[in-house]
């Protein structure tokens, strides 16, 4: 067999792994975002305005929390999570698998939750200056743009000083994670 072979077949295996991983990634899009949107829609559905801005304030923080996790995974270095790993620390194997993985964990933490959770606020924000509009009976342009654009502010202005802490921060943040997932693992047992 001649080495030039090996490359290609090793380039094709890759290739359709990462074409597995775009199809599992939108379908995993669809249904996370299905189950959100449903999940703010039966908050929503004859609840307050209160109700709805906790439901917005929930998704803006959602967003900022994953984009916070999938920054500092790219960002953070593998050797300290080894040495917590050799000495059996709970939550360092998963950081490692989160290491491991950082380009899909950075693009189901930044694409898929921010995306979402970005696009549900947008809806809840329709739905409070609607709301509000019509509780206080005046039909202006300018009450949606602002809630539009105080949502935009928000999401972005959080999102902005998140990334600065994921960067400064990156093991505590990663080891935090795998923590939260080796929890989830134990109690999966």
């Amino acid at each position: 067999m001649d080495k030039s072979e090996k490359p290609r077949k090793k380039g094709k295996k890759a290739e359709a792994a990462h074409d597995r991983w775009v199809l599992r990634i939108f379908l995993i899009a669809i249904a996370l975002s299905a189950a959100l949107s449903l999940l703010s829609e039966t908050t929503l559905n004859g609840a307050g305005i209160l109700v709805a801005v906790i439901v917005l304030v929930i998704f803006i923080l959602l967003g900022i929390l994953f984009d916070i996790i999938g920054v500092a995974v790219t960002a953070a270095d593998e050797r300290p999570f080894h040495s917590m790993a050799a000495h059996r620390e709970a939550g360092a194997g998963e950081a490692l698998g989160l290491l491991h993985n950082a380009s899909r964990v950075s693009s189901f933490c930044n694409d898929v939750v921010g995306d979402i959770c970005g696009i549900v606020s947008g809806t809840t924000g329709a739905v409070i200056a609607a709301r509000a509009q019509s509780a206080l009976n005046a039909q202006t342009v300018l009450f949606s743009v602002g809630v539009t654009a105080l949502i935009s502010g928000l999401t972005i202005g959080g999102k902005a000083l998140g990334k600065n802490f994921a960067i400064s921060r990156s093991t505590q943040v990663v080891f935090t994670a795998g923590k939260f997932l080796h929890f989830f693992h134990r109690s999966g047992n």
